[in-house]
């Protein structure tokens, strides 16, 4: 099972060890805590493998926290990142702050402090975590159905919710206009005119977004996803789950669950 990473940067061998022995009491094996004592050492492990939460200090011979943090950024590396000193000077604080750091610690750290503001870095990872999700499974034109708001237009309104509710089973649109009481022919036009997509897209697109939501949040079988996703059979799921995502749900899942 993937354990969080929590990666501590600090040229003083004394604090470095000190920090990681707090945590590790604190973290009780539930996370992985490693140790920097540089800022090129930090760059070396971080492109081999994720770091959750970035703790370094600010100064540093070589190459400075602010420094590091620069260059954690121009490589699009995005650790929670909290940030150490025995400096207050205010510059430090405002340019870490515009980096993206969220915390502030002031040497001397005590272990209640430092124990804050790692379990608050944390729920910032979730959150980053859940808004990346909700990004890489998001389908910009069912986001628009959402924006056109055709709430104002019952029988759609009533429509789209029978349809998210159904997907699994088999829609016709025949189905879905008895249960609205519509002319299937109505429905048709009605469809088109406030959601933007035809019936089957409309369908089709809800169905691949379920699939992709359950190919991120779980480890279902890909024929088990396909089911749940209202297919018959995992072979044209999958060729339907391609022509909209232009690759195979498997890649999907591999590319986005890194």
């Amino acid at each position: 099972m993937y354990k969080r990473t929590i990666l501590i940067v600090d040229d003083e061998p004394r604090t470095r060890q000190g920090l990681k022995k707090t945590l590790d009491t604190w973290a009780n094996g539930e996370y992985q805590i490693i140790t920097a004592a540089n800022g090129e050492e930090t760059i070396e492990i971080m492109d081999k493998q994720k770091i959750d939460i970035l703790l370094t200090d600010i100064r540093m011979p070589e190459m400075t926290g602010l420094e590091l943090l620069k260059v954690i950024k121009d490589r699009n590396m995005s650790p929670i990142i909290i940030v150490i000193s025995a400096y207050s000077e205010f510059e430090y604080a405002h340019e870490a702050l515009r980096l993206g750091v969220i915390n502030y610690l002031l040497k001397p750290i005590s272990k209640k402090n430092l124990i804050e503001a790692v379990e608050d870095a944390l729920k910032a990872v979730e959150k980053q975590e859940r808004a990346g999700m909700i990004e890489k499974v998001v389908d910009t034109k069912l986001v628009d159905v959402s924006a056109h708001n055709p709430s104002n237009r019952i029988p759609i309104r009533e429509a789209l919710d029978y349809i998210n509710n159904n997907l699994k089973n088999d829609l016709t649109q025949k189905e879905v206009a008895d249960h609205v009481h519509l002319n299937p022919s109505y429905l048709s036009v009605l469809f088109k005119e406030h959601v933007k997509l035809t019936f089957s897209e409309y369908v089709t697109r809800r169905r691949i977004q379920r699939a992709k939501e359950l190919l991120m949040s779980t480890n279902l079988p890909i024929v088990d996803i396909a089911e749940e996703s209202g297919y018959k059979t995992a072979k044209y799921f999958i060729k339907i789950f391609k022509e909209i995502e232009g690759e195979t749900p498997s890649a999907y899942r591999k590319n986005n669950n890194e």
